[in-house]
């Protein structure tokens, strides 16, 4: 008697779920500076997605090229190679979609801080009446806590409420990617954890997409989703993704004490101190091996009389 096998329904494999489209993809991104010789490649082959209300900080060196990748997704400098898109437009300029906030305050020294951020409400939203643009500027300056110098000039503030003014003028343009050029680096410790704390609330109040350029491994930490290390230069490099998988909110005191952020914080720290060791060896390997040009001179000789050499009168 024959046995009859049939054929049992296999399980369904459980459903990955599905990766939002970034908002902002670098693909193969290249640049540099300058042209034969002195030719500088500071960027290569960076791949990098933002997603949809990412907060994603990039870490690395001074001098690695991340002012530079800040400044490419600006639109303020365009790759030599390769190719930024923002919701399937190629970036080819600046926009006021995305807001970037400079290592330096950037703030008209003649205005007030309402001027100075009513300036870029008034150039976004000029359609609407001066009534809704004063409220408009009105809430940011409340919402980063200067009310109470609204009528203060720059030489008036210290550097965090220039900072703040900075911050509050880039948001008050509502743009839906926001990029922060090492903002807090010219501030003393103090007022760098207080400015991280404001951050952190106006980011969570608002929900943008953010991308943080900082040599700060624990600033990165304590703001980014994720946290993707810059490979130090010349021809700096994307390294590998790092996921913050902490809570939020978070709260910097009580993180020194959390095992998951010692673990990151040396993951990172030992990543950066590697790569920057092993760029140093091969810097001095190709100096060592790289041939010295002279170049192809011919002495005059000193039996010629004066007037042949200098062509004066003897």
């Amino acid at each position: 008697m024959s046995t009859v096998v049939l054929d049992r329904p296999r399980p369904k494999s459980a459903a990955r779920p599905v990766a939002p489209e970034p908002l902002i993809a670098m693909r193969n991104v290249c640049k540099g500076y300058g042209s034969g010789v002195t030719r500088n490649e500071v960027l290569t082959n960076i791949n990098l997605n933002l997603r949809p209300g990412e907060f994603l900080a990039v870490v690395g060196f001074s001098g690695s090229g991340k002012t530079t990748l800040t400044k490419l997704l600006a639109g303020l400098e365009t790759p030599d190679s390769g190719e930024i898109v923002m919701e399937n437009q190629v970036i080819t300029e600046p926009s006021q979609e995305r807001g970037i906030v400079f290592q330096n305050y950037s703030l008209l020294p003649w205005l007030t801080v309402r001027g100075n951020i009513s300036l870029s409400v008034d150039r976004v939203f000029r359609h609407w009446s001066k009534a809704q643009r004063r409220e408009h500027t009105d809430k940011f300056i409340e919402m980063v806590g200067l009310s109470h110098a609204v009528h203060r000039r720059p030489h008036e503030l210290s550097g965090g409420m220039r900072q703040r003014v900075s911050l509050a003028r880039t948001l008050a343009m509502k743009p839906k990617v926001l990029l922060l050029d090492e903002p807090l680096s010219a501030l003393d410790a103090l007022t760098r954890a207080t400015m991280q704390d404001e951050i952190l609330k106006i980011w969570e109040e608002e929900r943008q997409t953010c991308l943080l350029i900082t040599n700060d491994v624990d600033e990165a930490i304590l703001l980014a989703d994720r946290i993707v290390p810059l490979n130090p230069g010349p021809n700096a490099s994307l390294g590998p993704a790092f996921t913050v998988e902490l809570d939020r909110p978070r709260v910097k005191t009580e993180l020194n004490h959390n095992e998951t952020f010692k673990g990151l914080r040396n993951a990172i720290t030992n990543y950066l101190v590697a790569v920057r060791q092993k760029s140093r060896e091969d810097q001095a390997s190709a100096s060592r091996t790289s041939p010295i040009e002279l170049p192809d001179l011919k002495p005059r000789s000193l039996a010629l009389p004066r007037k042949a050499i200098l062509n004066s009168p003897v």
